[in-house]
């Protein structure tokens, strides 16, 4: 999970048990009976909201990372011998509709253009940054240089000699503002990306492109999933209205979208300086989203539907065409790879259920093998005395550790991008797994693991396939593989008042670190990110 960096963060650990509704501090009752009807209303439980309190009055410890995940070492690398037979897996899953891709698209293009609307904001003869003036001189290589020219040419205004003039805030005010494109308000699921001959293409299109190419079933239908914020769904659905009928006849198939937004049962409550509730100026409790962890609960809801191999990617991730070949291609070895561990999880799973209490050598040779495709597949280490522990004990632990949901993630070489990187990781309990670690989960106060963190080869670039079901056929509820000691403590401010913000684990974070987890080395060309509108002129967006 990428941070704001304006905001300072605190890693935190798990989540009480238990916790009343008595404020201890204050030593009266935490919630007023108003208090009580607003939480109703947004479907928060009162023991939910006092449990938050208290996890900002007691954070839990940071993150305890055992050293970074390296090939050989908790990540995998896939040799040419193994790309047929995973993508022969992964294509005949794809064949039968099992596959589907969920996208979380919920963010607004305004941290894209920072920099240009802190220029527009700045006071008339201020000089412009590096950033601005890059982006002014490499104007015409934008896919939305001509919607630009357009917008300012139904005003009269000729784009190119304002540029030339100097008329740089004209030219933003019409990019970013209405009633010009508006770009700065709108998701950055809708605005151009890539330039082609037909026109420009979104990332929303880039997305629907690559599960025509990769998800489409038998009958030709493609799933998608994107998780949106409300204001901006109404925009997605006009979006995808107008591509649809021509991207579903030009790739022989159809696709069934949908939509969800961040659920307010999933909101967080703040607290002031002094972990009290923080209170508006009318006194009601304030709220805010619990972060992108929050949509482990839209991943969930998917599998009620149904769904089963699930391919998580972000919004701004996508290529133009012509990259497309090479990112298609690791999509499918990912997915071939959850398939093939999966299966051979099911089958363990399979024989340690069948020695129901069997005794003897063929016993302890399902027990073996069970613990070994554990300790080397999964990079689960078995715990200490396992071996001594009596048959029946074993099975259950390896039962419980294989029947769970798996996920496998690309992971490529670090070049400097801010986020999460594969860790091998050691719970309170003493377990060791490998698992996707934010920086600001790691105590910065420790040098033992910050010589950990600057040791770090690999960045996680969330190119994740999920299985949701298990061998049964049945969908896990993925709550109970969340890991609430990896919250978030942010501190904000709400009308000029300095407050306290509580997000969520992160969701290929803490909200997936009961998963089973196989990372995989993925070639750098398959992340291609946009945070930022400079990042439009790398290479791999530049047809």
């Amino acid at each position: 999970m990428r941070k704001n960096t304006s905001e300072s963060t605190t890693g935190t650990g798990p989540l009480p048990a238990s916790a009343g509704l008595i404020d201890t501090t204050m030593n009266g009752d935490l919630f007023s009976a108003r208090d009580l009807q607003q939480m109703a209303g947004l479907g928060i439980a009162p023991e939910e909201a006092a449990r938050q309190v208290e996890l900002f009055r007691n954070p839990p410890p940071y993150t305890r990372v055992l050293r970074p995940c390296r090939p050989g070492d908790g990540i995998r690398s896939l040799s040419l011998a193994d790309y047929d037979e995973l993508l022969g897996h992964f294509d005949a899953a794809a064949r039968r509709g099992r596959t589907a891709k969920f996208v979380p698209a919920s963010g607004a293009a305004t941290r894209m253009f920072k920099d240009l609307l802190a220029f527009l904001a700045s006071p008339p003869g201020a000089e412009p940054s590096a950033p601005v003036r890059a982006f002014f001189e490499n104007l015409p290589r934008f896919a939305f240089y001509e919607s630009l020219a357009a917008a300012l040419g139904a005003n009269g205004i000729d784009l190119d000699e304002a540029v030339r003039n100097g008329d740089w805030r004209t030219v933003l005010r019409y990019l970013l503002e209405k009633p010009g494109l508006g770009y700065a308000d709108l998701p950055k699921g809708v605005l151009p990306f890539h330039r082609y001959p037909e026109g420009p293409r979104t990332p929303f299109e880039e997305h629907l492109v690559e599960a025509a190419d990769i998800d489409r079933d038998e009958d030709g239908l493609c799933l998608l999933h994107f998780t949106v914020s409300p204001e901006h769904q109404d925009e997605l659905e006009r979006l995808l209205d107008r591509v649809r009928p021509a991207l579903e006849e030009r790739f022989d198939c159809r696709f069934e979208v949908s939509f969800s937004a961040q659920r307010h049962s999933t909101d967080t409550l703040a607290v002031d300086l002094l972990n009290r509730p923080f209170r508006t100026e009318d006194g009601a409790l304030l709220f805010h989203p619990g972060g992108h962890g929050a949509l482990i609960d839209n991943l969930n809801e998917l599998g009620r539907d149904g769904w089963d191999i699930v391919r998580l990617r972000n919004i701004d991730n996508v290529v133009p065409d012509d990259r497309k070949p090479v990112v298609h291609l690791w999509k499918r070895l990912l997915g071939g790879c959850l398939l093939v561990v999966r299966e051979a999880a099911f089958v363990h799973l399979d024989r340690l259920e069948a020695l129901d209490g069997a005794r003897g050598e063929q016993a302890e040779t399902v027990l073996r093998e069970a613990g070994d495709f554990l300790e080397k597949e999964l990079c689960r280490p078995l715990p200490e005395g396992f071996a001594q522990a009596d048959s029946d004990e074993r099975q259950r632990f390896l039962m419980d550790a294989l029947d769970r949901p798996i996920r496998v993630c690309g992971v490529v070489r670090n070049q400097g991008e801010p986020g999460g990187g594969p860790f091998w990781v050691e719970s309170p309990s003493g377990g060791i797994s490998p698992q996707i670690v934010e920086t600001s989960q790691i105590d910065p106060k420790n040098p033992e693991q910050q010589e950990a963190l600057k040791a770090s080869t690999h960045f996680n670039p969330v190119d994740i396939v999920c299985g949701l079901r298990d061998r049964l056929g049945h969908r896990y509820d993925l709550h109970h593989y969340v890991d609430p000691s990896t919250v978030f403590i942010a501190e904000k401010s709400y009308e000029g008042r300095p407050l306290k913000a509580l997000e969520r684990p992160g969701l290929w974070n803490g909200a997936m670190a009961g998963w089973n987890t196989v990372f995989v080395e993925v070639p750098d060309a398959t992340f291609a990110p946009v945070k930022t509108v400079l990042d439009l002129l790398r290479p791999e967006h530049q047809t």
